[in-house]
């Protein structure tokens, strides 16, 4: 998929050598005020990984990726806005709760727009990409999870056209708080 610009913006996937910028924005995104609500992953777990990992990640979920792909946002300085990442999920097999997975599906994840590019249509953007490109893999559905208490995180997807499944399971930093599924279905 070649890159496209919106607004100020050039929406890509990464590449092997941007492993020192896919960390840098990862750590920063679990700095922000809400990251505990949106990731697992704590700052700390992750800054005390090995370049190796990042590098790796670079490479499973960037250009070339079958299984996983991580776009990010460009701004016209070089520097990155935010990140969404894609996995496909197949079906037959269980994803990351214990489910069975019944029908091949992207799995959005590691969703981070910066505060100062929030509210201008970025996380569309980044959508697009990512969604497309789930598309093109022949997946029926996209869906993501966010937590029952990050309502800003579900007005946006529910803006970009994702609805809650019914799906509910339990924070896995939480066992007493819930994450929701939402979905977009694959349009006829």
């Amino acid at each position: 998929m070649s890159p496209f610009t919106r607004n100020e913006y050039v929406v890509r996937a990464i590449r092997p050598d941007d492993w020192e910028r896919v960390k840098e924005l990862r750590l920063d995104s679990l700095r922000d005020p809400v990251a505990h609500l949106a990731f697992l992953e704590t700052y700390e777990n992750a800054a005390a990984k090995p370049d190796s990992f990042w590098q790796d990640r670079a490479v499973t979920s960037g250009e070339g990726s079958t299984t996983a792909r991580q776009f990010i946002a460009e701004t016209a300085d070089g520097s990155w806005a935010g990140s969404v990442t894609v996995l496909l999920e197949e079906a037959g097999c269980k994803d990351w709760a214990g489910f069975p997975v019944e029908r091949r599906q992207g799995h959005v994840v590691g969703v981070f727009v910066r505060p100062e590019h929030r509210g201008n249509g970025l996380i569309e953007a980044l959508f697009q990409a990512g969604v497309s490109w789930a598309w093109e893999r022949a997946a029926e559905r996209v869906r993501l999870f966010v937590h029952e208490d990050n309502a800003r995180a579900q007005a946006a997807y529910r803006k970009i056209g994702f609805a809650p499944s019914g799906l509910v399971v339990s924070f896995s930093k939480d066992e007493a708080e819930q994450e929701l599924e939402f979905v977009l279905e694959r349009p006829v």
